[in-house]
C-alpha cells in the first residue's frame, strides 16, 4: 500500500503533454452537429478538460433531454480515434518528464482519458520507463473540476499532496488541484491564456513543456526537488 511520503509531479496529458485539445474540440463539434446541436467551437474549446458528462451539461444545459448523450459521446470517441496515429507530443514533453525523474521526483500521469486512449498517449510520449503511475477514467467517479483523478494518482503513486505539484493546461485542472491544496502550474499550449490560468489559481504559467523544462530549476518543481 502506498505510504504517501514521496515527492512527485502529477501531469495532465491531453493538451498539456500531447497536442490534442483542438482535436477534441473538432471531434465534439462534429459529434454535436450529428445530433443537430450547433455549438461554436470556441465554447467547446473552453470546456475541454471536463469529462463528457460535465462537458455536455456545460454546453447544452443540465435540464435538457439527456437520452442522446451516449450517442454523442460515442460519436466523439469514434471521430477522435481517427486522429490517433497522427497525434504528436507538445514541444519538450518527453524531455520534461525525464528531467523531472532526474530530480528524484515521481512522475505521474494524472489522465482522465479512457484506457485505450491513454495507451495511445503513452506511446506518443515514449516515456514509460520514467513513469511511477498513470491513471485513466476508470480510476475516477467524477471528472474534473472534481479532484477524483488527482486523488487516484496520489493513491497509486504514493506521492504526498504536501510534496506535490500538478501541471495542467485548463482552468478545470487548476480548480481540481485547488480542491486538494496542490500547487498547479499552468501551460498555455492547450489554448487557455496565462491570465485565465492565473486567475483560476495557477502558481505560475509557461508556454509549453519545453518552456517549463528550460525554467525547471527555478520553478515550483525545481524547489520540490530540493526539499
Amino acid at each position: 500500500m502506498a505510504d504517501h511520503t514521496r515527492a512527485g509531479v502529477l501531469f495532465d496529458v491531453d493538451g498539456t503533454l500531447v497536442d490534442t485539445t483542438y482535436v477534441h474540440t473538432v471531434a465534439w463539434w462534429e459529434a454535436l452537429r450529428l445530433e443537430e446541436r450547433d455549438v461554436p467551437m470556441a465554447e467547446i474549446h473552453r470546456a475541454i478538460g471536463m469529462g463528457s458528462d460535465k462537458l455536455l451539461d456545460h454546453l447544452l444545459g443540465g435540464d435538457r433531454d439527456t437520452s442522446r448523450d451516449e450517442e454523442m459521446t460515442t460519436a466523439h470517441d469514434t471521430l477522435y480515434a481517427t486522429w490517433w496515429e497522427r497525434l504528436r507530443p507538445l514541444p519538450g514533453a518527453t524531455d520534461l518528464l525525464r528531467a523531472v525523474a532526474g530530480l528524484g521526483l515521481a512522475v505521474v500521469l494524472a489522465s482522465s482519458a479512457k484506457e485505450r486512449e491513454l495507451a495511445v498517449l503513452r506511446r506518443v510520449l515514449g516515456a514509460d520507463d520514467v513513469l511511477t503511475a498513470a491513471t485513466s477514467s476508470a480510476d475516477a467517479d467524477e471528472s474534473k473540476p472534481a479532484p477524483d483523478i488527482l486523488e487516484a494518482a496520489l493513491a497509486q503513486s504514493g506521492v504526498s499532496p504536501d510534496r506535490c505539484v500538478f501541471v495542467g493546461d485548463s482552468v478545470w485542472d487548476v480548480r481540481a488541484a485547488a480542491k486538494l491544496d496542490i500547487a498547479c502550474i499552468g501551460l498555455t499550449c492547450g489554448g487557455t491564456s496565462a491570465a485565465e490560468l492565473t486567475d483560476a489559481g495557477a502558481v505560475a504559467t509557461y508556454r509549453d513543456p519545453a518552456d517549463l523544462h528550460a525554467a525547471l530549476g527555478g520553478s515550483a518543481i525545481g524547489r520540490l526537488g530540493q526539499r
